[in-house]
């Protein structure tokens, strides 16, 4: 198992670090009592608290920190006495020259005993994904939406009995966390050491400080009850995950984010032959607000797979699946299922005659005209529910004029050159319906 560890060899302190006498004490980096991962999913940076029970001896204790084989950047560790602070100063945390992924800290403690403390750093590799089970009731009119969170760990460390926290939005960081665990040594050469140009630091120091002030406080939740705890902080959003989990490096878990039953959906059909060809293609719409028993914070992108239950007993049919993007409060959504094929729309075209011819002088060419066409559209349910179907027809241009008749539902217009029939069928229905549209070409854009 991979961890964090004391390595407690004076000896090869002794050797390694000149300055580090006989009379210091090391400090035994003991087992974690807790630890909380908080993980963006905007870049690749996870901040880890991590509390331990130290036992100090009065007078200079000498902490001997090692992240061999991880990818924890060195220049984000820190270290807190989380009591007696009055009592325990943290004096510095040095980098002994040749030596790689090994730190020591300075400590003064005005007592002697166990006392706890908190190390902070930040580290790469650890990442997470949302994905949505959506479950539709037999008649389509509500479904169950299950939100998960999948974290992966190839950081290198071990996590046990974590507290997961994830951030949705972005985090600006000027240098990657991936980058800065993988240097050598954490400030360059082990000759001269010297630290980064102070502008430099400063910007990223504000960086970093930028995702920590997002999350002060955060283990205030540490002991509380299972729950799932969502907060708005600025531009992000915090998910505290329910539980704790533990992650070995290498693994995935799979962690309940979402559950919500009963909440109102649309299913409808849409054809449109520049965007979908001949094929019909199946939606899911709602919305992420109260009206839709949601809305209480953004569903961070994800695959979202749906299901639809078939009978009383529960069973269950596979639908379709789609990538959603991110959908803040109040958003709509639609979810393309992809073809349809109980459900089908045939576009005829059955007249088509020019008129209105148009010269400029007699005897010269045409400079105008218009062209009518006639299209006779059917569209078909063979479902044993009712449907709503969208037919989207696109015109060459704005120079139109558009008749109807039959069975087309409601007609609007899109926009200049776009007109959409929106019908709602029975179980096992066929309508039809004819519309005839006068295109003005040429000159007779002008002059109709």
């Amino acid at each position: 198992m991979n961890r964090i560890r004391l390595i407690i060899c004076a000896m090869f302190i002794l050797a390694s670090v000149s300055y580090v006498q006989a009379r210091i004490d090391l400090v035994t980096l003991p087992e974690r009592d807790s630890v909380q991962l908080t993980i963006y999913n905007s870049a690749d940076i996870t901040l880890v608290r991590d509390s331990r029970t130290l036992t100090m001896s009065k007078g200079e204790n000498t902490l001997q920190f090692s992240w061999a084989n991880t990818l924890i950047d060195p220049t984000s560790i820190e270290i807190f006495a989380n009591t007696m602070a009055d009592k325990i100063n943290i004096m510095e945390l040095s980098f002994p020259p040749r030596v790689k992924d090994l730190g020591l800290w300075r400590i003064n403690s005005e007592v002697s005993g166990r006392a706890p403390f908190e190390i902070n750093y930040f580290t790469s590799g650890i990442s997470w994904r949302a994905y949505y089970i959506a479950t539709l009731s037999t008649d389509e009119k509500t479904m169950e939406l299950e939100g998960y969170v999948r974290v992966t760990n190839n950081s290198g460390e071990d996590y046990e009995k974590a507290q997961v926290r994830v951030i949705v939005g972005t985090i600006n960081l000027l240098e990657e966390i991936s980058a800065l665990a993988g240097r050598q040594y954490p400030y360059g050469s082990p000759v001269t050491q010297p630290p980064p140009a102070p502008q430099v630091r400063a910007r990223y120091e504000e960086a970093v400080m930028e995702a920590k002030s997002q999350l002060a406080g955060s283990m205030d939740y540490m002991d509380r009850p299972k729950e799932i705890i969502k907060e708005g902080l600025s531009e992000y959003f915090l998910y505290t995950i329910e539980g704790r989990e533990t992650i070995p490096n290498g693994w995935s878990r799979r962690l309940i984010s979402l559950k919500q039953g009963d909440i109102p959906v649309i299913n409808f059909y849409k054809y449109e032959e520049e965007k979908y060809g001949q094929d019909v293609i199946r939606f899911i719409a709602f919305a992420n607000d109260k009206e839709h028993k949601l809305g209480d914070e953004p569903l961070p992108d994800g695959v979202i797979k749906a299901f639809r239950f078939v009978d009383a007993d529960k069973y269950i049919t596979y639908i379709g699946s789609d990538n959603t993007r991110y959908i803040p409060i109040g958003e709509k959504v639609e979810l393309n299922m992809g073809k349809a094929l109980d459900v089908e729309v045939e576009v005829k075209l059955v007249n088509y005659a020019t008129k209105n011819y148009q010269f400029k002088n007699p005897g010269n060419n045409i400079s105008g005209w218009d062209e009518e066409k006639t299209y006779e559209v059917t569209v078909s349910n063979y479902r044993d529910i009712p449907v709503k179907v969208e037919v989207t027809r696109n015109l060459p241009h704005q120079y139109f004029e558009l008749s109807r008749k039959g069975d087309f539902g409601e007609y609007a217009g899109i926009d200049i050159d776009t007109v959409r029939f929106t019908l709602s069928l029975p179980p096992k229905a066929v309508k039809k319906f004819n519309y005839t549209v006068t295109q003005f070409e040429g000159d007779r854009r002008q002059g109709k």
